[in-house]
């Protein structure tokens, strides 16, 4: 049976060769079984065959189609999960904060993967991301919390997809960035490609790919505001990289923005707060929408008292 296993690349080195990360993974038996792929060209990069010294960056994408039947190893693990809606063709999780969507390289266990194979398995998860990342539609970054779509069934994460793509689907999220804004509302397009000189970062670079974001102001403070974002693209870092590029980065976001701010948090204060989408099973809307996260109430409540 063909399978495909999709690999999202990170690393903390600039460039890496293609083969030497292939043999890091858990899933192959040895590097010639790896060499052996790439030459029947079964390897892509970012949907392009590439060869064995092509040096891979953080981010891209790999493809691997297998014939074999290979079983990748990735634990099952008893780890709550918040689940807000669920249907039999897809579910709605609140995703903490300091957890990865899916493993990567480096860190193979604690992921909401880990938690969706212990309660559903494989079977019971959508496989069109490949095997890595069952029933994963679009992710959030590690510290952002919030609403997050995961299908069970093929069938809806083909209709999901398309309803992101087709911005029939409303994804909005809550940030607190440092300064006022003189506009109530505004739209940020920019590009944004892989930053050449800090591969570990995203950044807005002419030639990039199409990068959309729209924000409001909920309420200002003094030198900072609480803001409400949307997308219509969904890049890697998007609101991160566009919030700073307009010089008001998303505070404690150790990545993007290097000021000080007197409240700790974990990480950037951004979360996905709201989500409708169109049911799979039938013509319904549905709408879901959270609370603020403690570190974004904790901030709110600390700005709202030196106001």
């Amino acid at each position: 049976m063909v399978k495909k296993y999709i690999f999202n690349v990170q690393t903390q080195n600039s460039q890496i060769r293609l083969d030497s990360y292939l043999a890091a993974q858990t899933i192959f038996n040895s590097r010639n079984q790896i060499q052996n792929l790439i030459k029947k060209e079964l390897v892509f990069v970012n949907g392009e065959v590439r060869k064995a010294s092509f040096k891979v960056m953080n981010d891209d994408e790999i493809s691997v189609i297998l014939n074999e039947d290979f079983s990748p190893i990735i634990e099952k693990e008893n780890i709550k999960l918040d689940i807000l809606y669920e249907d039999n063709e897809m579910l709605v999780i609140n995703k903490p904060k300091n957890m990865l969507t899916h493993p990567t390289a480096k860190e193979t266990k604690g992921t909401l993967v880990n938690a969706l194979l212990f309660k559903y398995g494989y079977e019971g998860l959508s496989d069109m991301n490949g095997i890595m990342r069952p029933g994963i539609i679009h992710r959030l970054d590690r510290n952002t919390s919030g609403l997050l779509m995961v299908a069970k069934t093929n069938h809806a994460h083909e209709i999901l997809s398309e309803e992101i793509k087709t911005k029939t689907a409303k994804r909005k999220y809550l940030a607190i960035v440092h300064g006022n804004f003189d506009k109530e509302e505004g739209t940020l397009d920019f590009p944004i490609e892989r930053n050449p000189k800090k591969p570990e970062q995203m950044a807005v670079i002419e030639g990039g790919k199409p990068s959309v974001t729209h924000y409001k102001v909920i309420e200002q403070f003094k030198g900072f505001s609480y803001i409400e974002l949307s997308l219509e693209t969904g890049r890697t870092h998007q609101i991160r990289v566009h919030m700073n590029y307009i010089n008001h980065p998303i505070i404690n976001d150790s990545l993007y923005n290097k000021i000080p701010f007197r409240v700790k948090t974990q990480e950037q204060a951004l979360q996905s707060y709201f989500l409708q989408f169109k049911s799979v099973i039938n013509d319904d809307i549905i709408k879901l929408e959270i609370q603020p996260d403690n570190d974004i109430q904790k901030v709110l409540k600390y700005l709202r008292s030196i106001k």
